[in-house]
């Protein structure tokens, strides 16, 4: 009985941290990082739903996409160097130095910034295997990864990612801390 109430009042406090019921910075705090990923993170749809804008819901916990050559998108190739996060857990995914334009009408990448932040798996939504994207703190659909396309990149890969459920953080935001650990955004 102890475990559970412990377990209930841990989650009604993760979900006010991440909703912003709580007076902390939006950005990703090392401690949270590290939380992260020892633990995972799980929600119920109800709270992803209050965390999350209903497009930022649909891609991420529906495996949504979003309309190629968007806003999002031109903001995404206008932005300059930094580090992307999960929209849905803060966890670090990508950043500008394995950013390239793809052409593709989506932010492409060709490798994640930390590889272990993020799984695939074999999607079949559209008839025929592709190789989803997903992250490994919160199982958030990110999009796909496509390779063998003949882009001039070094592992020729294209992450293709869903902008919307990414947060950027620029570099001139990001304070290195102790195992270059991002320490907040303005």
């Amino acid at each position: 009985m102890k475990s559970i109430t412990l377990l209930t009042t841990i989650s009604v406090i993760t979900m006010a941290v991440f909703s912003g019921l709580l007076a902390l910075d939006s950005s990703p705090k090392s401690s949270q990082v590290e939380k992260i990923k020892k633990t995972g993170v799980e929600r119920t749809k109800e709270e992803w739903k209050k965390i999350l804008s209903p497009e930022q819901y649909r891609i991420l916990r529906e495996a949504g996409t979003e309309r190629a050559n968007g806003k999002v998108y031109l903001e995404f190739k206008n932005q300059g160097a930094g580090t992307y996060y999960c929209a849905g857990c803060n966890l670090e995914l990508f950043s500008s130095k394995e950013k390239f334009d793809s052409h593709c009408g989506w932010p492409s990448f060709y490798d994640p910034s930390k590889a272990k932040n993020i799984k695939t798996k074999v999607d079949y939504h559209l008839g025929y295997p592709r190789t989803e994207v997903v992250c490994a703190s919160c199982g958030g659909h990110l999009g796909h990864v496509f390779t063998g396309e003949g882009f001039d990149t070094p592992t020729d890969k294209r992450y293709c990612i869903n902008g919307t459920v990414l947060k950027f953080v620029p570099l001139t935001d990001v304070k290195i801390g102790k195992g270059n650990s991002p320490k907040g955004e303005k």
